[in-house]
């Protein structure tokens, strides 16, 4: 395994840092990119690799890539059209940890000749996939770091829906990257939760006035969900906040329960939330706990659901009462963590602190009454997050 596949299969989600000075799909970006300077600031800002563009298309050069290298030594990834295994040699001498290798420019032949010349070099191959069949040639290539590009070449239309569905196809074996449209947290948390390893942030991080903070942001955890949400006013203060997830409790139970999975920007991920039974209801992600057979009320944890699978565990408190092992079962407990139960503007920094979960869920402490959200506290609790 070479630095760039080691770097991308650590633990949490792994960030690929793009610097790109023009696309062809929306112009320029940021023609006077440094990519010696950004190189530096994204490294520190968390990137677990940089991409550096080296075609003249997109306003780069293999120079951008020396003058990166000689900055960071973070791994670095030349990205561009390659075709000939001697292009390979040039960006390996420029200081290259790795190559972009397009299955939609390569055919069978010319993609397992360039793959080969790489691993000769001892580069790794970003192999990427726009669709199922090119998945499946990827697989077939024995390549370990598979890109799957949510921007179709041909329109330059971002299609998330589809490509999420090609992430969650991907072997587990490999490394797996989702490729454009990352511009909020939400992105990248459902690319994770589909089973990315990493994702590749290029547009969003040139135009930010401050592209290693809209890094740091884009990366930042634990994610915020408000839940208990049941009127469309109140999504929108969550989202206007910074909230992540939103809630909509659809269990028979609770003085919250909402009319149905509202509509929610497009930087946001639902979530519906059932007792005892999953129901059908649209919705991104599903938020289930058993139900008390004594009590008929809900269990004490959940289960959040991508699809059928699990992809989080909820550690809440007991219905009803004081559960003062809260924090502690939290803490204790493996895997990605939702921390939910009591949580509320004056103490979710220190259950942070404690816990260190992936996302932090409130409902009762940001109401003005069941149902009905304090859009103040909505705010506050978002803020005492971040």
């Amino acid at each position: 395994m070479g630095r760039f596949r080691d770097a991308l299969a650590a633990r949490g989600l792994a960030a690929i840092a793009e610097v790109k000075r023009r696309s062809p799909s929306a112009g320029d970006l940021r023609p006077d990119a440094d990519p010696a300077a950004l190189s530096a600031q994204f490294a520190a800002a968390g990137a677990a690799a940089v991409s550096i563009l080296v075609d003249e298309r997109f306003g780069g050069s293999v120079g951008d890539l020396q003058t990166a290298r000689s900055a960071t030594s973070a791994p670095l990834l030349a990205k561009g059209f390659f075709h000939r295994e001697e292009q390979l040699d040039d960006l390996r001498r420029a200081g290259a940890d790795a190559v972009l290798l397009l299955l939609r420019d390569l055919d069978g032949r010319r993609a397992a000749a360039m793959l080969a010349r790489a691993r000769e070099l001892g580069l790794d191959a970003l192999v990427e996939a726009h669709d199922a069949s090119e998945l499946a040639r990827a697989v077939e290539l024995g390549a370990e770091v598979i890109g799957v590009n949510a921007r179709d070449l041909d329109t330059f239309d971002i299609d998330r829906g589809a490509a999420l569905e090609l992430v969650a196809a991907a072997p587990r074996d490999r490394v797996i990257v989702a490729e454009s449209g990352v511009t909020a947290r939400a992105h990248g948390a459902a690319a994770e939760l589909a089973g990315a390893d990493a994702i590749l942030v290029g547009s969003a991080l040139m135009r930010s006035p401050d592209p290693p903070a809209k890094l740091r942001d884009l990366l930042a955890r634990p994610l915020v969900k408000v839940c208990g949400l049941t009127r469309a006013a109140d999504v929108d203060v969550a989202a206007e906040a910074g909230a992540d997830l939103a809630g909509f409790i659809l269990a028979r139970e609770t003085p919250r329960r909402a009319p149905a999975v509202l509509p929610v920007p497009e930087t946001m991920l639902s979530v519906a939330v059932y007792v005892g039974e999953r129901g059908d209801a649209a919705s991104d992600l599903a938020q289930l706990y058993a139900r008390d057979p004594r009590t008929r009320m809900r269990g004490r944890d959940g289960a959040l659901l991508r699809g059928d699978e699990q992809v989080a565990r909820v550690v809440d408190r007991a219905w009803r009462g004081k559960d003062p092992e809260h924090l502690e079962r939290a803490r204790a407990a493996e895997g990605r963590i939702v921390l939910a139960g009591g949580l509320s503007p004056e103490n979710v920094g220190e259950a942070i602190e404690a816990v260190r979960p992936w996302a932090v869920d409130a409902s009762s402490s940001l109401e003005l009454e069941p149902g009905i959200k304090d859009h103040d506290r909505v705010r506050a609790f978002v803020a005492a997050v971040r």
